[in-house]
């Protein structure tokens, strides 16, 4: 299977947990990790890669240069590093017809063979969204002229490299993210939802792309159904979605302990 990531430094530490994860959980898979960057040093590189290899894995580093996004326009703090996952099928190789997009700040608590098969004749992308009222009004509103009808998460994406090759035009990119700069809340979602949210397969969000935040809301609106026991055994992904991470120091959501136990399996502190 092929894996994406793509982050700077400062995510190397929650990316190898995520990673321990998903190899742990999926022992019997091979998998093919691609990390898209433009300044992780080369020792780094050459750690993680050693991280990988342990696990019987595969890591293939792609740097992308400054220079590929010198006209690209930039939205408050985020760096052009947010075209990274937009514009992979640029940079990844040709021979590659699918590929899943995954955030650091992710584990993968259960097998992930039946998402990275699903079927996406016709559609550029498979991701799930968060089917909460005042989330979904809200971006409706920016964003009205595009008739979004649910606002998707970025965090997890099976992309259709060859129909990405054929339909996204980096120029259309770079005019919405001129045009519409003061509006934007998440460049990269509000670019995905905006430009290409009717080529978008629907995945349940309880399944695989679970946000950690709502476990109660989750839970109350189920009367009790959607509780840890159906989290461990159904769930494929959990995203520790927002600002709080849980490798900060101050993190106590639901799924503090099991983070640790991740992070205790990968650096053994």
């Amino acid at each position: 299977m092929n894996i994406l990531v793509t982050l700077d430094s400062n995510y190397l530490r929650p990316l190898r947990i995520m990673l321990t994860s998903l190899f742990y959980n999926n022992s019997n898979e091979e998998f093919h990790i691609y990390l898209m960057h433009s300044c992780i040093k080369e020792e780094e590189i050459e750690d993680l890669n050693n991280f990988v290899i342990w696990h019987a894995q595969k890591l293939y580093p792609i740097q992308v240069s400054d220079k590929d996004f010198a006209d690209a326009p930039i939205v408050m703090h985020y760096t052009r590093e947010m075209y990274y996952r937009l514009l992979a099928y640029k940079y990844l190789p040709p021979s590659l017809d699918k590929i899943l997009y995954l955030d650091p700040d992710i584990l993968v608590i259960n097998r992930i063979r039946q998402l990275y098969e699903t079927d996406l004749s016709g559609y550029l992308y498979a991701a799930a969204y968060h089917n909460r009222i005042p989330v979904k009004e809200i971006n409706k509103v920016r964003l009205l002229e595009y008739e979004i009808e649910e606002y998707f998460n970025s965090g997890v994406l099976l992309m259709n490299l060859k129909l990405q090759q054929e339909q996204i035009k980096e120029d259309e990119i770079y005019a919405f993210v001129t045009k519409y700069k003061n509006r934007l809340i998440l460049p990269d979602q509000d670019i995905l939802n905006s430009l290409y949210s009717k080529n978008i397969w629907k995945l349940d969000e309880l399944i695989y792309n679970y946000d950690t935040r709502y476990y109660k809301y989750n839970k109350l609106l189920s009367k009790g159904q959607i509780n840890m026991d159906y989290i461990f055994d159904n769930t494929v992904i959990l995203h520790f979605c927002g600002k709080k991470k849980p490798w900060h120091k101050n993190y106590s959501g639901e799924f503090h302990s099991l983070y640790k136990h991740y992070e205790k399996m990968t650096f053994g502190t």
